[in-house]
């Protein structure tokens, strides 16, 4: 007869007890690999640190949805997980585990990463929820001129390498980019897309004990937050993110493409998928969303121009920019190439929407303060522009935008907005300011519609404060702007204006004052 005993397969030693962070919540950062991940029934530390929510005035609903994920994901570990409430991370896991061996893979801040290196006993394994390693980047970027790493010639790097949506050696549909079918402004006289709803979680009893816990925080501890807390819009389990990925794709993405860019007031989600939140907190991979999205197009359920486009946010800018935090280094969070320093106003900081005249920036900020998330180009040219024409703090205005998005994280927001948004670096990541007058906004939105200002005027009391602040910002930076090739003519245009000094005369009316 065999010797059962003998014949049983042969467990390596749990020795190492594996540390969750709390944007590292899917299976996929439990899940064995060659790596040197922990084994399959590891024990597992997870710590709740009071102490972040000391630091900084995070939005409530953002709050609410981290402390939740975190909660649920310690419910469906059970036994295997010791999870701590504590003041610092560093005191929770002495609680924990005291000198045990611990490992954890690649925390996504560089302040957490310092944290983990410093401590003897915590072995640091790559970091997963991404598609490139970190190695192979810096090798791709070794093979490109300074100053050169742009995010196209990344993307289709990637695509080739990962054969992500791709025909052989050709890219689907024939063309890279398929940005030209997908900036179409809204359909003028329609207050909403008309886009099928997207997943909408249903809260339970550990929403309701977050919620009861940060009421008790902000009333007995004098923490903070800013915004609202509605019931939770965003997963916060891998199910919830599951059936959200599944809604999105197969009925919400066919229709994503063309009006990507576009703004709606009464639709701020249109077709935008919501999944950032569950990929930046780990309850879906990168990998698996995309793949979905493919197998959309591949099977003839969605058209190839709104799978690029998303598949062009997901393998193309958020890996991007995962990767251009760490390649630039801790002192790109210095820099401030255009010398921004006003502090941000305390309107704009307190979410005060109500306190705003302009139509679009009211709304937006409205959209900021209730849920924590509004869609990628009123983050750009909406919010990031009228800060970028005031002459905000970049650090400033990435805090800002970190704090009060469900989304954000310091890697997230450090290059999009210090970069993009800000181009504080100067040009490392883009290769010109975003920025532009009322008429851009006109364009792609109706939320000029009704607006006791008009895009077209520059000065008067109907003088558009985006129109204005366009003129004043290529007025400050002319030379800079004259010496870049996309943004010459913006100077040019500066120099056709017979108003130029009653425009910024004009624009002062709003520097200490909401537009």
């Amino acid at each position: 007869m065999p010797d059962l005993a003998r014949d049983q397969p042969q467990r390596p030693p749990v020795t190492d007890v594996h540390w969750l962070f709390g944007d590292q919540l899917g299976p996929h950062f439990l899940t064995p690999g060659d790596d040197g991940a922990p084994a399959r029934d590891a024990p597992v530390v997870m710590i709740e640190a009071r102490s972040v929510f000391r630091r900084r005035r995070f939005h409530r609903a953002k709050a609410h949805l981290v402390l939740s994920a975190m909660r649920h994901r310690a419910g469906e570990l059970g036994d295997r997980v010791r999870y701590v409430h504590a003041e610092t991370y560093r005191e929770g896991l002495s609680e924990a585990i005291g000198d045990a061996p611990v490992t954890v893979h690649h925390p996504t801040s560089r302040a957490a990463l310092r944290l983990v290196r410093s401590l003897d006993q915590v072995r640091v394994l790559p970091a997963r929820g991404f598609l490139v390693p970190h190695d192979a980047f810096r090798t791709w970027a070794g093979a490109h001129e300074t100053g050169r790493l742009r995010q196209e010639d990344f993307y289709r790097w990637v695509r080739r390498e990962l054969d992500l949506l791709m025909d052989g050696d050709t890219p689907a549909g024939g063309r890279w980019n398929h940005d030209h079918d997908n900036r179409e402004p809204p359909p003028r006289g329609a207050p909403t897309l008309g886009a099928p709803r997207p997943y909408r979680p249903r809260e339970d009893d550990i929403d309701a004990q977050v919620r009861s816990d940060l009421d008790r925080w902000e009333r007995d501890e004098g923490i903070r937050f800013a915004g609202r807390d509605a019931p939770r819009r965003f997963p916060a389990t891998r199910r919830e993110a599951s059936a959200a990925l599944r809604r999105f794709t197969e009925h919400r993405l066919p229709g994503f493409g063309p009006h990507e860019d576009a703004m709606l007031a009464a639709d701020p989600v249109m077709s935008h998928s919501l999944l950032s939140s569950s990929l930046n907190l780990g309850l879906l991979d990168p990998f698996e969303v995309v793949t979905a999205a493919v197998n959309a197009w591949r099977t003839g359920r969605a058209p190839v121009n709104s799978v690029e486009g998303f598949v062009r946010q997901i393998a193309g800018w958020r890996e991007y920019v995962w990767q251009l935090y760490w390649y630039f280094g801790e002192e790109y969070r210095q820099l401030n190439a255009l010398h921004h320093r006003t502090p941000l106003p305390d309107w704009f900081l307190e979410l005060d929407a109500d306190a705003v005249t302009a139509r679009c920036l009211a709304t937006v900020l409205a959209q900021v303060r209730d849920t924590g998330w509004t869609h990628h180009i009123p983050r750009l040219m909406v919010l990031g522009s009228f800060a970028l024409q005031r002459g905000w703090d970049p650090r400033g205005v990435t805090d800002w935008f970190h704090r009060c998005f469900v989304d954000g994280y310091d890697w997230v927001m450090l290059p999009n907005v210090t970069g993009m948004s800000q181009y504080a670096d100067g040009g490392r990541m883009t290769t010109k300011p975003y920025t532009s007058g009322g008429a851009y906004i006109h364009r792609m939105s109706d939320l000029c519609d009704g607006c006791s200002y008009r895009p077209g005027d520059r000065t008067g009391e109907r003088a558009c404060p985006y129109t204005t602040g366009y003129w004043s910002f290529v007025h400050r930076h002319r030379t800079l702007l004259a010496a870049n090739h996309r943004t010459s003519r913006a100077v040019q245009g500066l120099d056709r204006l017979t108003d130029a000094d009653q425009v910024l005369r004009t624009n002062h009316r709003w520097d200490e004052h909401p537009p």
